[in-house]
């Protein structure tokens, strides 16, 4: 199921989403200007790498630009292409929207730096002896899924599934699209333990969305409720 929107408005104008998706399509053409060796070179210097994080390895003098900690941040603003980018900043275009609702800005910006770190960590942990950068939003998007399914689980989320050569669209519940995302993160990283990922960091994307479901109790608006009940259809979304 590819998720094109949600029926799910908003009351305040998501800024800080908005200044996310910005930050890093901007640092990724910056990346892209650099030349693919210089590139390279950039992504080692602030990707998240185990072996860096743990100890186990340390990068040539005069690479090393930032404190190995920091690239739990500043992994999370570098992607690896244009799929790669697209593919994150819409999904937090989707769901990011109503977290940051559900939040306030301040506390939106807190709570998605938090499940990026632990979703690096999260990885890191299966392989700490690795020395390949990690990078990319998606740990910290998967965060904002998690808290999405406790909050709008029944919101109608318009999505678009493939059938061979054909697509099928339809409104189906938040649940249903979150839910068949987690379990493919699930049977995907348990199928590629000890065997190298293929390039994805699948418990980056597990240990995110767990996240977010254990910090939106802390993170969200007293007066936001769990499990809300879908908006009211409209004439024009029918």
């Amino acid at each position: 199921m590819i998720p094109l929107h949600d029926d799910n408005p908003t009351e305040t104008m998501p800024i800080v989403t908005v200044a996310l998706i910005a930050a890093c399509t901007v640092i990724f053409f910056y990346q892209l200007s650099l030349g693919p060796r210089a590139e390279e070179h950039f992504v080692y210097q602030y990707g998240a790498i185990p072996a860096v994080l743990f100890g186990q390895e340390a990068l040539p003098r005069g690479m090393a630009a930032i404190p190995a900690p920091f690239s739990l941040i500043t992994s999370m603003f570098l992607h690896g292409g244009f799929m790669h980018l697209i593919g994150n900043m819409w999904y937090l275009w989707i769901f990011g929207n109503n977290i940051e609702d559900a939040m306030g800005h301040v506390r939106f910006i807190g709570f998605y730096l938090i499940c990026g770190v632990i979703a690096a960590m999260s990885h890191a942990l299966t392989d700490p002896g690795s020395v390949m950068p990690m990078i990319g939003a998606s740990g910290a998007i998967s965060g904002v899924l998690g808290a999405y399914l406790l909050l709008y689980p029944r919101a109608r989320v318009y999505v678009l599934i493939p059938f061979g050569f054909f697509f099928w669209r339809t409104y189906v519940p938040a649940f249903l699209v979150l839910g068949f995302w987690f379990v493919l993160q699930l049977i995907s990283g348990t199928a590629t333990v000890g065997g190298g990922g293929g390039g994805v960091a699948w418990f980056a994307h597990i240990g995110g969305f767990l996240a977010g479901m254990v910090l939106i109790g802390f993170f969200k608006r007293r007066s936001v409720r769990f499990f809300n009940p879908p908006p009211r259809r409209s004439l024009r979304s029918l």
